[in-house]
């Protein structure tokens, strides 16, 4: 089952330590626990760090292990029950979003993931089948196990982007009971990120797996001794793939070393020519002992990077690869010792003949301890990095595991659209991906080159920009007003103008009686006639309308004569 399921056994561990993230029932209440259920987090998939993930459960009627599956059908069927769909008078399907737990067995962990994600859940809980022998309250008919199963990859996970965990029989079986009498469950999975104030990180790689090592070099020294890396070197046990014939001697040509022991996988393909899997081995060796001697007590490693970037440049050709005086060149040149390294490696028992090596033993164990199946792999505090791996990944996933203060290079970079550049750059960044929670000024918490964030406002100059806008907008607002106000008397001065005009014209043709005036002095103001036939309007010592054509808001009308009998003065003005 462990070749099938794609797992590993580990001891079983503490079930309120045995995982980082966290997986807790919020409804029904009687389901909840204090400390959230025991479970197992799968080593594949993207989980979102730092944050959680409340939906509706379902369980799958189905294994979910055929390639060709009714998916429609799954979706349909499963608990709780839905109403019927009156379109296709089956049940509705899973709504989303939704967390699927589906039973363990029958085929691996990835392809059960595979096929929910495909279905459209968010999250998947893998009901383990089978009892932990220290559980008293789990019932099982075919018997217990002493190990506990962690959900590896099996080499082709690498398209899962959803969580999933693995739950322990006893807890999933109450839930399923609940899920089985149609009642609804919703749970909560989050991910904490844990924090201190020295963050450790471990990256699993090889020798030929040369560009993110190039990639991260100068992140790794920009961070100094506030994180502690630890490089490890991925090979293969040997023994275990077949490797070693039973009277020791090696069966799969030049990919291992040590009779068969520890072999890795030839880079070019080409057995018979070009760098070997033992040339993988050795040089894997040989870093492992430079960590030991000139990176392992500061957990920085500035010696050990820059050996590995030289290596790279110089030696990396499949001529070079092999050669020891390439090696003791590039050693010389970034100071180390290269006889002090020999040494190392030969004190753990050497790469020649059927005798293990301590070092490379304690690699396998911690490979297969760790469940790494595909390099690189970063681990963060003991958390596994899921997905692509690169430096934007894991430098910020490194700034965001800080406790208190983050270092002045994760101020200044973390949020930096280019963090390469800017860790280069000394921490000055050119152009912003995204605005850091809580930072609006200068200040500690800034940032920008030397710890503060350049390209930040101020709250005073926020509030000046602010202000400034608001006078803008109202100068233009008092402008638009004005010009309105001009058009508007304009086009009242064009209506009086021909109003008055086609008075004068009926009143002159007509004829009309000028006692009338004396009316329109009254609702208007005083009357002042004068000889010369002409008039004017006068209020408040101001003249409101005349015949010369004058008015008190400066608006003209065309004059009209007083010669004659006027009787519809009043209608004119």
């Amino acid at each position: 089952r462990s070749i099938v399921e794609s797992s590993s056994v580990q001891p079983v561990a503490d079930p309120t330590t045995d995982s980082d993230s966290r997986l807790q029932v919020l409804v029904p209440h009687k389901l909840r626990k204090p400390n959230g259920y025991s479970h197992q987090e799968a080593l594949f998939g993207i989980p979102s760090y730092g944050a959680s993930l409340q939906q509706f459960l379902y369980y799958a009627d189905s294994d979910l292990c055929s390639l060709h599956f009714n998916d429609d059908a799954i979706a349909r069927g499963g608990y709780p029950a839905r109403e019927m769909d009156s379109s296709t008078g089956k049940m509705k399907r899973w709504p989303s979003p939704f967390i699927l737990m589906v039973d363990r067995g029958q085929c691996t962990f990835v392809t059960k993931v595979r096929n929910a994600q495909h279905l459209g859940a968010a999250a998947v809980i893998i009901a383990d089948n089978t009892c932990l022998c220290t559980s008293a309250t789990c019932i099982s008919d075919e018997g217990c196990r002493t190990d506990a199963i962690t959900m590896r990859d099996d080499g082709s996970g690498a398209d899962i982007v959803i969580p999933s965990v693995l739950l322990y029989k006893e807890d999933a079986d109450l839930i399923k009971k609940e899920l089985m009498s149609n009642h609804m469950v919703r749970i909560e999975m989050a991910w904490p990120l844990p924090t201190t104030n020295i963050v450790k990180y471990d990256l699993w790689t090889t020798p030929t797996n040369v560009d993110f090592l190039r990639e991260f070099r100068d992140a790794a020294v920009a961070l100094a001794d506030r994180a502690h890396f630890t490089p490890h070197m991925c090979i293969y046990n040997g023994i275990s793939y077949g490797c070693q014939s039973a009277d020791g001697e090696t069966q799969c040509y030049h990919l291992c070393t040590n009779n068969g022991r520890y072999c890795a996988i030839d880079p070019d393909n080409v057995l018979d020519k070009g760098i070997s899997g033992a040339d993988v081995v050795r040089e894997s060796l040989r870093r492992i002992c430079a960590w030991k001697l000139y990176g392992e007590q500061d957990g920085i490693g500035t010696k050990w990077w820059n050996y590995v970037i030289l290596f790279t440049d110089r030696c990396s050709s499949d001529t070079n690869f092999m050669l020891e005086a390439c090696v003791k060149s590039v050693m010389q040149n970034v100071l180390m010792d290269y006889t002090k390294v020999q040494d190392c490696m030969s004190n753990s028992g050497g790469l020649d003949g059927n005798v293990p090596n301590a070092i490379l033993e304690k690699a396998l164990m911690e490979k297969e301890k760790t469940g790494v199946v595909i390099v690189p792999a970063v681990y963060v505090n003991r958390r596994s990095l899921h997905g692509a791996v690169d430096l934007p990944v894991l430098f910020k996933a490194i700034c965001s595991a800080f406790r208190d203060s983050e270092p002045a290079i994760c101020r200044s970079c973390m949020y930096c659209a280019d963090i390469r550049g800017c860790i280069q750059n000394g921490g000055k960044c050119s152009h912003w991906s995204e605005l850091p929670h809580g930072s609006y000024g200068g200040g500690d918490n800034s940032y920008g080159g030397n710890g503060k964030r350049s390209g930040t406002i101020s709250t005073d100059r926020y509030f000046s920009m602010m202000l400034l806008v608001v006078a803008l907008m109202s100068g233009a607002a008092a402008v638009l007003y004005q010009r309105n106000r001009i058009e508007m008397r304009e086009r009242v001065r064009e209506i009086v103008t021909e109003r008055i005009s086609m008075e004068q014209q009926r009143v002159v043709e007509g004829g009309g009686g000028a006692e009338q005036l004396p009316t329109v002095a009254r609702s208007m103001g005083s009357l002042v006639v004068e000889n010369s036939g002409s008039f004017m309007i006068k209020s408040g010592g101001k003249t409101r309308l005349s015949s010369a054509g004058e008015v008190g808001d400066g608006v003209g009308y065309t004059p009209v004569s007083l010669e004659g009998d006027h009787n519809d003065a009043q209608q004119i003005l």
